[in-house]
């Protein structure tokens, strides 16, 4: 308590943001509950607390459903995607822009690679069906004149996945690429010098000091990104799918909005929700557990 007296405004500073998550993150946290009841749609604030409980019948109900496998695997597959490709492409834009030693070319390149970030998502799915679209799009008409027949990027399962992630990583990459480049300029200049006078070429350096640097902070935001695994991007995907590719673009953030917003089934929904939560906060825990079980700090 003494310690806290004597940085009281230091905590004091820690307010707003505590108020932040109080009233719009562990507030609205009671309605979990209606995962466990049976609410009518119009039953109000008061629903909430007089309807009546069923237990796990919601969870068993969607994990007994028809779509639960596919869904599941779509959600696993394209954060997969995400993860595997997604994931080390802001590390490698960041190794290369740090080779870069003429500072104007530097600086364009960056700000090139942020740009797409500041673009909404709703811009973006316009962009990506504009430039595909068989009619008039510009790959399409590229395709047309090599001799090839158009082809459905958005309306084809074979494609949709490799347009919904491609797509997802050329808007973030560059944004993302920014805390590498921070943890980059960290690392101690007298280690490479070393490694040159050594005979390190630019590929042993990089492996040898500038990876090993940034260790920590990839293995924070590795953990960060399993987390969102359960995500795999709903308003990317809710944007750009359709009916025909539903088999490999449907995932439980879609599937809850149909079964919440459209079918109205909120205690449905708030249960898949909840299981969804549940997955993610284990995989959080867990990856952290094996982050610091082999050395690493992990995030607490």
């Amino acid at each position: 308590m003494s310690r806290i007296k004597r940085q009281k405004l230091y905590y004091f500073l820690l307010v707003p943001g505590l108020l932040y998550f109080l009233i719009f993150h562990y507030g609205p946290m009671y309605g979990i509950i209606i995962a466990f009841k049976d609410i009518a749609p119009f039953d109000g604030l008061k629903g909430i607390f007089s309807a009546e409980w069923v237990g796990l019948k919601h969870f068993r109900n969607f994990t007994e459903s028809y779509y639960f496998t596919n869904i599941m695997v779509n959600t696993l597959t394209i954060s997969g995607y995400r993860l595997l490709f997604g994931f080390p492409a802001p590390i490698i834009l960041a190794l290369l822009i740090n080779e870069v030693r003429v500072v104007a070319f530097k600086r364009t390149v960056q700000t090139i690679s942020y740009l797409p970030h500041f673009i909404s998502m709703v811009v973006l799915a316009g962009l990506v069906t504009t430039l595909l679209s068989t009619d008039g799009g510009f790959v399409n008409g590229v395709l047309q004149k090599l001799g090839f027949e158009p082809v459905l990027f958005l309306s084809d399962t074979r494609f949709f996945r490799s347009v919904l992630v491609g797509s997802g990583i050329w808007k973030e990459m560059g944004w993302s690429s920014i805390i590498y480049l921070a943890a980059i300029a960290g690392v101690d200049q007298q280690l490479y010098e070393a490694a040159k006078v050594d005979g390190a070429g630019k590929l042993k350096q990089i492996w040898h000091i500038t990876l090993p640097g940034i260790s920590p902070i990839v293995v924070i935001m590795f953990i960060l990104a399993i987390g969102h695994v359960m995500d795999a991007g709903f308003e990317q995907i809710f944007l750009l799918y359709s009916p025909p590719v539903y088999g490999v673009a449907d995932i439980i953030d879609t599937y809850v909005y149909r079964k919440g917003l459209v079918e109205v089934q909120y205690s449905f929904a708030a249960a898949v929700g909840l299981f969804k939560s549940v997955i993610a906060a284990v995989l959080v825990l867990g990856t952290n557990y094996l982050a610091r079980k082999f050395g690493q700090e992990g995030i607490w």
